[in-house]
């Protein structure tokens, strides 16, 4: 099986409700033209990420994120290395926030939530959701738990003295007041997501909601991860293979309070 059929795999995944959107948000970007017997899944298409599938045998990658635009560059020369090495690659952004088996859903479930709901819409698609724990659980202990799942530290701001009940997630680059307001408007304990500046955290000040923030992309690794499996279920041949990523973003000086 090549990396056409693989991708009309995954996209019989997935409940197309706007091809446009969902065309522009994903799809093949490099075509090795050869079989597919190995499978490698990560967050971020990057020179180094292409250089762990090599290292693992990988004939095609997938990944959450096409390599940025803001890295001038990038991605002609991820291009050329894909080449180098005959790997195919295919990325998944939008669609695979939206889905049940996606970026969002998936880290709540790890996180023992079952009433989850989709909010955050854009163009029929939502990429954030709100959910509720049956108990409440004390804050400290809620960001030991998020540490724990996500294998790095987290920066936190505790804005309220509640327990933790019901709280508002965008994984990856939530962290926009917009994204903020509309879990602030659900009521939310506390609020997710992957990117933190200043007007975020004046923001949940003002409105006495805490603030939980993890890296872009370990915040969103279940959810290719979970892509990744799903295509095993459906190909029982294919081999998959996590590609490690650095932690970058946690590495920068926490600014806990």
């Amino acid at each position: 099986m090549d990396a056409i059929h693989i991708v009309e795999r995954i996209n019989g995944l997935f409940n197309v409700t706007n091809k446009e959107i969902y065309f522009n948000e994903s799809g093949l970007t490099y075509h090795a033209n050869k079989a597919v017997k190995k499978l490698g899944y990560c967050v971020n298409l990057t020179l180094e990420t292409i250089e762990e599938a090599r290292i693992h045998g990988v004939d095609m990658m997938i990944t959450h994120h096409d390599a940025w635009d803001e890295i001038y560059g990038l991605k002609e020369a991820c291009v050329e290395k894909l080449a180098e090495h005959g790997i195919s690659h295919y990325y998944n952004h939008l669609p695979l926030d939206d889905c049940d088996f996606g970026t969002n859903d998936s880290l709540l479930r790890k996180l023992n939530f079952t009433d989850i709901n989709k909010t955050h819409e854009w163009e029929g698609l939502y990429f954030g959701r709100v959910a509720e724990y049956d108990e409440e659980i004390e804050f400290y202990e809620f960001v030991k738990k998020i540490e724990e799942l996500l294998e790095e530290p987290v920066k936190y701001w505790q804005f309220n003295k509640e327990k933790v009940k019901r709280v508002g997630l965008v994984c990856g680059n939530g962290g926009t007041t917009t994204c903020l307001k509309e879990s602030v408007e659900n009521k939310c304990d506390v609020y997710i997501t992957g990117e933190v500046n200043l007007y975020l955290i004046q923001y949940a000040k003002f409105k006495g909601i805490n603030l939980i923030i993890g890296s872009h992309t370990f915040t969103e690794i279940f959810g290719i991860e979970g892509l990744a499996l799903r295509l095993k279920e459906s190909i029982k041949e294919l081999e998959i293979v996590k590609l490690n990523e650095e932690h970058y973003e946690a590495n920068i000086e926490s600014y806990n309070r």
